[in-house]
């Protein structure tokens, strides 16, 4: 591992190849994931694909919950290291990955008890509810991998790299598609064997990243002889990363009211939404990788007292993030059918499917505002703020709009037009919120205590 001098020299540079290493590993991700869709796809059938697709949002509400926590362990390790604090970041690291394992494990069981009611909420349909259900309940075995990659990988954030992360996740990812291959073709598994290959590939990422943690020489360094739980620390990381699992998990709650009535729609619509998601993610995994730049750079900064350096940092992450996010939103609408073809070959997915893509790409730059807003207040430590205000706004908005509009219009252009109208409303918000902590950034520099 090697550690990044956050608090010196220029910002820019520094900002943009962390930011665009972690992009990179979102898009990786996604790409991987995507792997399933299109192996269900060309390979089983319509029904596979969709049922893999319709439980994205199911698993994505508990997963974007822990990775709100381990942003909390980003910024409180990020803070202590600007304050040169090495035996608060040890005691950090260690209750982050002691929590996220059994955050791993409960949630594994809960999911459990849970998939086959949540069959019944998201109505799947019945032709599709026997594959769907087999997928959920695999992919709940991948939790605790899933959990401790996410919070491992915060952790090397904190100090400035995001290279070690994405080649872990690379190779687990390439583990990924062979063995979801090997499932499907040599097997002659379906969705179950996409959510088998899911658990092997992330049980793989997150030991390699334990592996590595255990033999650096910073003061990350995991240690089974230091390996404690610390309650105060676990508070520390709480404020902070609960809100911002709560905010995340709001935006993946409000998309399964949304995936609900997709559902509603049919499979064809269930499959191409599933399709125009695997794209238009891409763009997010841009916008969240920038957001995610300023909670970093911003957490060192403020720790170390340097205000003034910290706005500076919210200007040029914002800009980078808006410029980044344009190009790749266009080019995936340009590309948007050819890419959309690679899924599936039915014209009635692929038309479908760019219909999405045009509705929410178009108006990513206001997910850009809500990304960006967040992350920044998110490095001083404010996440409740943000988090209240999408929950409020996002979800509130999101179920409201579900049950009126689209009840008086039940079409998929109706239904895609929820994401620019609720994220236009929260981006209000997020403005009021960025006003009422403005005495916080706009101070001098000064020391912080923590």
């Amino acid at each position: 591992m090697k550690k990044m001098d956050m608090l010196h020299g220029s910002i820019a540079d520094k900002t943009w190849s962390f930011a665009l290493l972690l992009a990179m590993t979102g898009i990786c991700q996604q790409l991987f994931n995507a792997a399933d869709i299109l192996i269900m796809g060309r390979f089983v059938g319509k029904s596979a694909m969709a049922a893999v697709g319709s439980n994205g949002p199911v698993v994505g509400i508990i997963v974007t919950l822990f990775i709100g926590i381990s942003l909390g362990a980003n910024v409180v390790i990020s803070q202590l290291t600007g304050r040169k604090d090495r035996q608060g970041v040890t005691r950090a690291v260690h209750t982050a990955i002691l929590s996220s394992l059994m955050g791993g494990l409960i949630m594994m069981a809960v999911g459990e008890l849970a998939a086959s009611p949540l069959m019944a909420l998201l109505s799947v349909p019945e032709e599709v509810r026997p594959l769907s259900l087999r997928y959920l309940r695999i992919m709940f075995l991948a939790l605790p991998g899933i959990l401790m990659y996410n919070f491992t990988s915060a952790i090397f954030r904190s100090q400035g790299d995001t290279r070690t992360p994405f080649l872990c996740l690379f190779i687990s990812g390439i583990v990924k598609v062979a063995s979801s291959l090997f499932f499907v073709l040599g097997m002659g598994m379906d969705a179950d064997g996409a959510a088998a290959s899911t658990v092997c590939s992330t049980l793989l990422s997150s030991f390699m990243l334990l592996a590595l943690l255990s033999h650096t020489s910073l003061s990350v360094h995991l240690s089974l002889k230091e390996a404690a739980f610390d309650l105060s620390m676990l508070k520390k990381i709480l404020s902070v990363g609960m809100p911002a699992g709560v905010q995340g998990a709001v935006f993946s709650l409000s998309n399964i009211v949304i995936q609900s009535a997709i559902n509603s729609l049919g499979t064809e619509v269930m499959a191409a939404s599933a399709a125009a998601f695997n794209l238009e993610i891409i763009a997010y995994y841009v916008i969240n990788a920038f957001g995610q730049a300023c909670t970093t750079f911003t957490g060192q900064n403020y720790g170390a007292g340097l205000l003034s350096r910290c706005r500076k940092i919210f200007r040029i992450t914002f800009l980078q993030g808006f410029c980044a996010m344009a190009a790749v939103c266009g080019l995936i609408l340009f590309l948007g059918r050819p890419l959309l073809s690679i899924f599936s070959t039915d014209r009635g997915v692929i038309d479908l499917g760019y219909i999405r893509l045009a509705y929410i790409l178009g108006a990513e730059v206001l997910d850009l505002v809500i990304e960006m807003v967040s992350g920044f207040l998110r490095g001083f430590g404010k996440s409740l703020g943000p988090a209240i205000m999408v929950t409020i706004i996002i979800c509130g908005s999101r179920i409201l709009y579900v049950a009126t509009f689209f009840q008086w219009s039940p079409t998929f252009h109706t239904l895609m037009a929820v994401y620019p109208v609720s994220w236009l409303l929260t981006d209000l918000g997020m403005g009021a919120v960025l006003f009422y902590y403005r005495k916080l950034y706009m101070a001098e520099d000064r020391k912080i205590e923590i």
